[in-house]
């Protein structure tokens, strides 16, 4: 298997690009869907239903795969929580602020990284933690409140989904030789069970008696979307290091704001675009030391 020091080619990054491609434009999905009357909880278990589906057909020994490594359970939840909170954020929120709190991966990925890959930071990286967390001081703050905080429900999903999206690519390249099929599995079982159990506990309100009729092809397309996407993610993650993974998934950040701010999904700030391009310079920076 291709491992992380190795020169997997352009493949896996381009394979990055469109994972952060259906990432980043996935929001307008969302919101038509919340539209319909789904909220965000319920779309995510729909969505998520039916790639599981879809995949158990195409893949029926995943199953068996996943019940070998009982340890992807760990992955499930990461990368549940990571759909629930970006897909969450999204419908609530300014889709540019959300995105770039979300986005404040390569602050998480330094600490995982140490834990979990015994990659030890750097001087320099702990420099980039700190430009980033001046970005995040600019993104939160907002006229007339006081110390910056995340103000809403919407940034503290957008939190929470962003450091468990960093947890995600790191337990994807610490069990890199599990079977694909088998951390596939697992990534959609979790955003299963994520969304569907926080929507049963009374969260997202009561369960939708039929998928609207205009939903259906957002639902679908979304599905498919996804389950590609995850894939492609897949196979990029466990080729290239993660602070590269991070660099390259930074796309998302232009595909979504760039969206966002052309179909006037969002108003930022001034405050907001320094802030994002401080906590954009420091996930730039982070690919320095992989050249070396």
């Amino acid at each position: 298997m291709t491992t992380p020091s190795s020169h997997p080619g352009a493949l896996p990054s381009l394979a990055l690009l469109y994972n952060a491609l259906v990432w980043g434009l996935s929001w307008i999905a969302f919101k038509a869907l919340h539209a319909h009357g789904l909220h965000p909880l319920w779309s995510t278990a729909i969505v998520y239903a039916g790639g599981l589906a879809g995949l158990l057909l195409w893949r029926p020994g995943s199953l068996r795969g996943l019940l070998a490594h009982p340890h992807l359970l760990g992955l499930a939840v990461a990368a549940g929580t990571t759909n629930v909170g970006f897909n969450w954020a999204v419908t609530l929120g300014d889709v540019v602020r959300v995105t770039l709190l979300f986005y404040l991966m390569p602050v998480w990925s330094i600490g995982l990284a140490w834990w979990l890959l015994r990659e030890r930071p750097t001087g320099a990286a702990l420099a980039r933690l700190a430009l980033a967390l001046v970005g995040l001081v600019l993104v939160l703050q907002r006229p007339g409140m006081g110390w910056p905080w995340p103000s809403g429900a919407a940034d503290w999903l957008a939190l929470m989904g962003g450091f468990c999206f960093a947890l995600t690519n790191a337990l994807l390249r610490r069990w890199r030789n599990t079977p694909q099929d088998a951390r596939v599995l697992a990534m959609f079982g979790g955003g299963l069970v994520m969304g569907g159990g926080l929507a049963l506990l009374g969260l997202a309100g009561p369960a939708p008696s039929a998928l609207p009729a205009g939903a259906w092809p957002w639902a679908l397309g979304l599905t498919l979307a996804f389950l590609s996407g995850n894939l492609a993610l897949q196979y990029a993650a466990a080729r290239l290091p993660a602070q590269v993974t991070a660099l390259i998934m930074l796309a998302e950040v232009l595909f979504a704001t760039g969206s966002a701010v052309l179909l006037g999904a969002a108003d930022p700030t001034p405050r907001t675009w320094a802030g994002g391009a401080l906590i954009v310079l420091a996930a730039l920076l982070s690919i320095l030391p992989a050249r070396r």
